[in-house]
């Protein structure tokens, strides 16, 4: 599935297996794979057919400092306000790897192609993208 990519395969496992917490009013997590009846109803709250979940945390999977990372995620959200998109903080964690959490957002209404081509422009490795379905699937970027 995942073959042709240039990410190690450890590197996609994790991705695979990690829990993409959304906060808000209606908190809940993301899995890849599994439909979310939490993100079916923030989709139809929204007047949304689809969402990202996205980071602008440690690049292309190179660990930055904190403060980096902060930084990063602060002109995330200044570019998502300044497009007019809508979005809730969240986290990024893997269950069990020791791999800190990254600090993400989920942007709703942001389509495919918009969410691929961000997710480029972050220099991240993939994003977790979901349509109509409500059901999270990961995109290799690379």
């Amino acid at each position: 599935m995942f073959s042709d990519s240039e990410i190690p395969f450890d590197v996609i496992q994790a991705y695979l297996e990690t829990h993409y917490h959304v906060h808000g009013r209606a908190p809940t997590t993301l899995q890849v794979g599994e439909a979310n009846a939490l993100l079916a109803a923030l989709h139809e709250t929204a007047g949304v057919a689809c969402s990202a979940f996205l980071t602008a945390c440690n690049p292309f999977s190179q660990q930055l400092e904190p403060p980096r990372n902060l930084e990063l995620q602060e002109a995330l959200a200044e570019s998502l306000q300044q497009r007019g998109l809508r979005f809730i903080g969240g986290i990024g964690q893997h269950p069990a790897n020791g791999w800190p959490g990254e600090e993400s957002f989920l942007v709703l209404g942001l389509a495919l192609d918009d969410a691929k081509a961000l997710g480029t422009q972050l220099g991240q490795n993939a994003i977790v993208w979901s349509g109509a379905d409500a059901t999270p699937k990961l995109l290799l970027l690379r």
